[in-house]
């Protein structure tokens, strides 16, 4: 474990605005329990590809273990017994990173992935100044990356990266300087891919001419799709694989949230204008068009978003994060629902006649987001 007067400085740092600092709040997803495990799970035998790197179709996003939706740090027993249960399902494709805690989901996630570290990708990223006390500001500097990513490769106890995110692009450091100082990582054998997340198209084509990058993530769901007016040109002649967070909508999508609910700081949903009432209540519709389809499609909300999701380009891999078995299993289910051609435009013509309402992010996060 990392030194905990620093942990605990880090922690009670301004990463709140980032949304990533552990604190307790109102819970509104329950503490990771064991004996909520799914007697049926469903195995995700289906692979796809992130640029050359074999994944399971739908990963685990292992940020929601640090509390990130309020109710503190999950029990470390529990969410080991979750991570291996993804695994056994057919999960192979885990994401983390170093800010999430800081440091408390890679800890968990190589703990649990111990026995099978070789049948499984895990990817973790480096871009913000947590090694520098400064957690929520970005710091893409060579030496900053370096120090990154040894100290990732010993929480994570595994000899290599399978797949290395820039968290967010540094302004201030050319991306030619970034992707060429994690090539020479992939030279060293300490990383085998590189991925940048939040990234425009621009930062994209800099960074894959001096580094290929297997995977591009950033938030994406049928009520945020402006990945696909973006990026999605450069991602598919590229030959790069695109990784959708909060593919549900932070539980939105779910039908688990309504207007009434409140979330109270630091919650990461407190501040985002989404979640406000007037835009819970006004989006409404939504979730009444989804499920209406999931009925149709004999499936749960959740489980017709992720197949959305999974339907838009092969080359996509969602990673909805969860601290509860049931969840996992119900959100690996989706790999069983599919979409016809037809199906499809005619949901999507659907939503477009719903007027969406609030932004996907607040000020600070959009001020750290690449355009």
């Amino acid at each position: 474990m990392e030194n905990q007067s620093r942990r605990k400085f880090l922690q009670q740092a301004s990463l709140a605005a980032a949304g990533m600092i552990v604190a307790p709040s109102f819970n509104l997803f329950s503490q990771t329990n064991p004996s909520n495990k799914m007697e049926n799970a469903t195995f995700n035998s289906e692979k796809r590809k992130l640029g050359s790197l074999e994944v399971s179709s739908i990963g685990l996003g292992c940020l929601p273990f640090v509390g990130y939706y309020g109710g503190g740090v999950r029990d470390r027993k529990a969410s080991v017994t979750l991570i291996r249960e993804a695994f056994d399902q057919g999960v192979t494709f885990f994401d983390t990173a170093e800010v999430y805690g800081p440091y408390i989901s890679e800890e968990y996630l190589a703990e649990a992935v111990a026995p099978f570290r070789d049948k499984v990708v895990i990817a973790t990223k480096f871009g913000f100044g947590v090694e520098e006390n400064q957690p929520s500001a970005v710091n893409s500097e060579p030496q900053h990356i370096r120090r990154a990513v040894e100290g990732s490769l010993r929480r994570l106890k595994t000899d290599r990266i399978d797949l290395l995110y820039q968290h967010r692009v540094d302004p201030k450091i050319p991306m030619e300087e970034v992707a060429g100082t994690v090539k020479d990582l992939i030279q060293e054998g300490k990383v085998l891919h590189f991925g940048m997340s939040e990234a425009s198209a621009q930062s994209i084509r800099k960074a894959h001419a001096v580094q290929p990058v297997s995977a591009v993530q950033s938030e994406y769901a049928i009520w945020w799709r402006e990945p696909e007016t973006k990026i999605f040109s450069t991602l598919e002649e590229l030959g790069i694989g695109f990784v959708p967070y909060c593919p549900l909508g932070r539980g939105f999508l779910t039908g688990e949230i309504n207007a009434y609910q409140r979330f109270l700081k630091p919650e990461r949903r407190a501040t985002l204008p989404r979640f406000e009432s007037d835009a819970l209540k006004a989006n409404e519709p939504l979730v009444d068009l989804i499920r209406l389809w999931a009925k149709r499609k004999n499936c749960s909300p959740a489980q017709l978003a992720l197949a959305w999701t999974l339907a838009q380009k092969p080359w996509i891999v969602p990673i909805p994060g969860t601290t509860q078995f049931h969840h996992l299993s119900e959100n690996n289910g989706a790999v069983n629902v599919r979409f016809s051609e037809s199906e499809l435009s005619a949901f999507n013509a659907d939503v477009s006649k719903i007027k969406l309402v609030g932004h996907r992010a607040d000020a600070f996060t959009e001020s750290q987001i690449d355009k």
